[in-house]
């Protein structure tokens, strides 16, 4: 009579088994195509700055550099973050502060979960990467979701502004050590 398998094999191979089943489908969803978020305008209206828009989802700049990065479009006023495949797995429009980055290259150097910014707002999700004229250059959403105030005048500010759900994704995927390009 043929020896019996103890349930605990049989209990073993199963869960290898499905482990086995799930990595290969999980491979086979990371090699295939990858939907690309934009967000919808702010819902506060008591801004005095121009809103940025939303629009059909922009081409990653020529010229930005390859492999996972943040890519900064000082002139469009707009953020991608690109993956290690070059697909932009998210791309939104930003509210720049006063004092803006020189375009080159960067990296995230710290990050901050919240603080108050220098404009007195809340802030919450802060990714540094640069510094000009003494001012840190830095991503943030504010934590009630609202768009900057107008600076006052003469006041620095080096604080690269989001909706909440770009500055949610942008935390996530920028962590220190992390490529910022900025472009003109």
């Amino acid at each position: 009579m043929p020896a019996r398998l103890p349930s605990w094999a049989w209990v073993t191979g199963l869960t290898v088994g499905a482990i086995a089943a799930v990595t290969v489908l999980a491979v086979q969803a990371d090699r295939g195509p990858h939907p690309t978020a934009t967000s919808a305008k702010p819902s506060s209206s008591a801004s005095a700055q121009p809103t940025p828009t939303a629009s059909a989802p922009a081409r990653v700049p020529d010229g930005s550099g390859t492999g996972r990065r943040i890519v900064y479009s000082l002139g469009e006023k707009r953020v991608w973050l690109v993956d290690a495949s070059e697909a932009t797995r998210r791309t939104f429009t930003v509210w720049p502060g006063t004092v803006s980055p020189d375009p080159g290259t960067y990296t995230v150097s710290s990050r901050n979960a919240a603080t108050t910014g220098s404009d007195g707002v809340q802030i919450e999700h802060i990714v540094y990467f640069a510094a000009k004229s003494g001012v840190s250059v830095a991503f943030s959403n504010a934590v009630d979701g609202a768009s900057p105030p107008p600076a006052a005048s003469g006041t620095q500010t080096g604080g690269v502004r989001m909706r909440k759900a770009d500055g949610t994704a942008l935390w996530a995927f920028g962590t220190v050590g992390t490529t910022v390009t900025v472009v003109k």
